[in-house]
């Protein structure tokens, strides 16, 4: 038992550790949770799964796969689908027929599997799996509709290939055993719809529960996941491989529920599915036994070659013929397709079996299954950020500042910061407000930044950075708390004092980050605008002469941002001091007076003829 409890914390260090590694150094997260788990497992021989777990490691392995899933179902909100342009449908309905035909192809005539088992291991590889691509998309920086389309298809088809392999499984042993391919075809069919009847009952029970006081706060979470499974085993338990499905729909039927229970379950699942996905990902390479990399052919690599340049580009061409789809968009799904969990495990899986009913290549699909993950997830981790910014379909900044909050003084902010080349918004639910921003064709977005519908109207995923900026305390407050799980606590600031004695004062646990080291207020800038304040850049060439020049400005204002070489924002404030280095530009807010001298870039306001005024969202 000490063993096992070591080898458990040797799986979470070296998991998180491979996902924190990735985080500072941007390489993909899953390249090195494969690489990590090969030298703890096979290589070193520190970890070995099938011996430290025995029989556990198979079912704890299908459980964390079906979190997982469950996860990437609430993560689908129907309304994406209106991004899609009826991709998904399309991937779905043609492209797994067509990519089950082409592998299977390729495995026979390539890999030179006989035709059950190709037909077998083909059905399994039209997923791609949410535990490669999401991480992926985690990463990177992707326009919204192709990455909508990849993790639509990622969490949709992952059960859908274990259907397939279960399927062929299945009329492969009703063969023979005597019984006709239709009985056995029915048969599966008609258990795949109780286990998506199932899914969808469940959910909508939880859906009836919940609001309604039936499950206190405290156990909801809990609740949550006891459920997800029970309705994984219940499902099994009627048909192998269909509790994969059934938590799938479980998944999307709540996240289109808009339950207001869900928020607090949010940060809960994505935690585990962190913790899972790494584990078992770990897991599964350590499992690796390097005499199966032997068996590894020349045939091999021309198949990997085969399913990475024609399989599923044909796939994709053919699934997204005569629709709305750019082709910049298409070659870029066409090649982003990495395999993950569900591959190799159904592929461990099916392997023993296929061996009982006497199908030699059977052993074959463990080595051919880990070539295919780690040939993907090398190929498509490294290349996907180089191929979309090729392809011309990168989201736009990434590094940009969303203003929450037309004043005076946020809309000189926003001025400053389009004068020194940072991409930024202001939103306001006033349309008056806003005029002064159309006027000088800054970026602007009229409407409610808490509301559901602004994920449509407004790409969040250019902007690194938020200041709530408005007339109302409580609401910039708000508003922080709201994208700081997406943003990052340390990336959502507010006007406001965080400190004092007020009992007034929201906490600053409450708060976002507080603008300015003297921790300025609304009611603070709004008076030194009256005064002739202003802001001005200063390019920092010496850190001891910017510390000297910034020094005699005022201590109620001074400093508020640093714009970082890699164009990435900082502000300012009472709980960080960023240090600037050569080559850095800062920000500061002061009075104009105090502003002489050829290092400072005071921002003077634009004036832009109302013919080049841009009108936004």
């Amino acid at each position: 038992m000490d063993h096992l409890a070591i080898v458990i914390a040797c799986v979470g260090l070296i998991g998180i550790g491979a996902q924190w590694i990735a985080w500072r150094t941007g390489l993909p997260a899953i390249a090195l949770m494969l690489v990590a788990g090969l030298v703890a497992g096979p290589i070193t021989g520190m970890i070995r799964p099938a011996e430290d777990f025995g029989h556990l490691l198979e079912p704890a392995v299908s459980l964390a796969v079906a979190v997982i899933l469950f996860e990437g179902g609430l993560s689908l909100n129907l309304r994406e689908l209106r991004h899609a342009e009826g991709a998904v449908h399309r991937l779905v309905l043609i492209g797994v027929p067509v990519g089950w035909v082409l592998g299977a192809l390729a495995c026979y005539y390539v890999a030179g599997l006989v035709w059950p088992v190709a037909i077998l291991f083909a059905g399994i590889l039209v997923v791609t799996g949410p535990t490669v691509v999401l991480p992926l998309l985690r990463q990177s920086s992707i326009a919204a509709r192709p990455r909508a389309i990849l993790k639509w298809e990622a969490i949709v088809n992952d059960p859908i290939g274990a259907l397939c392999a279960v399927v062929t499984y299945e009329i492969l042993r009703q063969a023979g055993s005597g019984a006709t391919v239709w009985q056995g075809t029915v048969s599966l069919l008609i258990a795949a719809a109780v286990a998506g009847l199932i899914g969808y009952g469940v959910a909508r029970a939880l859906g009836w529960a919940l609001p309604r006081g039936h499950v206190p706060e405290y156990l909801k979470a809990p609740v949550m996941l006891v459920a997800v499974i029970g309705t994984f085993v219940g499902s099994n338990a009627i048909q192998q491989e269909t509790g994969l499905l059934a938590v799938t729909v479980m998944g999307i039927a709540l996240a289109n529920m808009n339950l207001a229970s869900l928020r607090d379950f949010l940060a809960f699942k994505e935690n585990m599915t962190i913790i899972l996905v790494s584990g078992v990902f770990v897991l599964l390479s350590a499992s690796l036994d390097l005499a199966v990399l032997r068996q590894f052919e020349w045939r091999f690599g021309l198949f990997l070659a085969a399913l990475l340049f024609v399989v599923r580009p044909a796939t994709v061409f053919v699934s997204l013929a005569f629709s709305r789809i750019p082709w910049r968009e298409r070659l870029f799904i066409g090649w982003i397709a990495p395999r993950g969990i569900v591959a190799v495990a159904i592929s461990g899986l099916f392997a023993l079996r296929l061996d009982e009913l006497g199908y030699g290549d059977g052993g074959t699909l463990v080595a051919l299954s880990f070539a295919v993950v780690a040939a993907t997830i090398v190929a498509h981790g490294f290349s996907i950020g180089t191929a979309a910014r090729l392809l011309g379909i990168t989201a736009p900044g990434g590094n940009g500042l969303l203003v929450v909050g037309a004043t005076r003084w946020s809309l000189g902010l926003a001025r400053a910061l389009r004068s020194l080349g940072v991409g930024v918004t202001v939103a306001d639910t006033s349309w008056q407000r806003l005029a002064p921003a159309r006027e000088e064709a800054i970026p602007s977005y009229h409407g409610e930044i808490l509301a559901e519908a602004t994920e449509e109207g407004l790409d969040l995923q250019q902007f690194g950075v938020l200041a709530a900026t408005t007339e109302n305390e409580a609401y910039n407050a708000l508003v922080c708390n709201e994208f700081a799980p997406e943003l990052g606590r340390d990336n959502v600031y507010q006007l406001g004092d965080a400190a004092g004695d007020d009992p007034r004062r929201l906490p600053a646990a409450l708060r976002g980050r507080t603008m300015f080291r003297s921790g300025l207020g609304v009611e603070d800038v709004a008076a030194r605008e009256e005064a002739g304040w202003t802001f001005a850049a200063l390019a920092v060439d010496d850190p001891a002469t910017y510390a000297a020049t910034v020094d005699a400005l005022p201590d109620d204002g001074g400093p508020l941002l640093l714009l970082r070489r890699n164009g990435s924002l900082r502000f300012f404030s009472h709980a960080s001091d960023p240090t600037p280095v050569a080559g850095e530009t800062v920000l500061v807010y002061a009075p104009r007076d105090r502003l002489n001298g050829p290092s400072w870039q005071v921002i003077e306001p634009a004036e832009i003829p109302r013919s080049h005024q841009e009108v936004s969202a």
